[in-house]
């Protein structure tokens, strides 16, 4: 099969590859760069566990075709840290216990991120908009929604006092979460 030159800055980094015209972003990303904290859920776009940035903008990355990202600057989950200090939405997530298996999480944050990038001082509806592409199997929302509006209150200085999700956003949480058991 024939291959095409692929030039990307993942991370800051910048890769030189020859790929096939039908590879996917995702492979791409997991397969010749090993970074296999974007994850492959159904291919199909349902479950956004493969969301990454593609200049600044969230996609998920299982449609989107290697070529497609020819010269375009890519931000996975691997590159949210800044070293070893955890980006606000990776630290809300671990203290706000946002994750319980953690497959959906790297897709969560980089969908929260750009959610936040838009909005940065989101309701708890808009959060539970801005998530909508992205499932969860476990845990019903309620936590992760809870972190990314803890990481929305974050500053330079630390943590700000995070209001609890309305009884509204709890019911349908637990709604979801019962007519989601595995």
């Amino acid at each position: 099969m024939s291959t095409v030159p692929v030039h990307l800055t993942v991370n800051g980094q910048h890769h030189e590859l020859e790929v096939e015209p039908r590879l996917l972003l995702v492979h791409l990303l997991r397969d010749n760069l090993g970074l296999t904290g974007t994850h492959v859920g159904c291919d199909t776009t349902n479950c956004g566990a493969c969301t990454v940035h593609l200049e600044g903008e969230a996609v998920k990355s299982c449609t989107v075709l290697a070529v497609q990202a020819d010269g375009a600057e890519v931000k996975t989950i691997e590159g949210m840290a800044d070293g070893e200090k955890l980006h606000p939405l990776q630290e809300a997530f671990w203290n706000d216990h946002g994750l319980q298996c953690g497959y959906c999480t790297p897709g969560m944050i980089m969908a929260a991120a750009d959610l936040l990038a838009r909005n940065p001082n989101p309701t708890e509806q808009d959060v539970r908009h801005g998530l909508e592409g992205n499932l969860c199997r476990c845990t019903g929302y309620h936590n992760i929604v809870k972190a990314v509006l803890d990481a929305a209150r974050m500053t330079e200085g630390g943590r700000i006092d995070v209001s609890p999700p309305s009884s509204e956003g709890v019911e349908a949480g637990e709604a979801v979460a019962t007519e989601i058991k595995p």
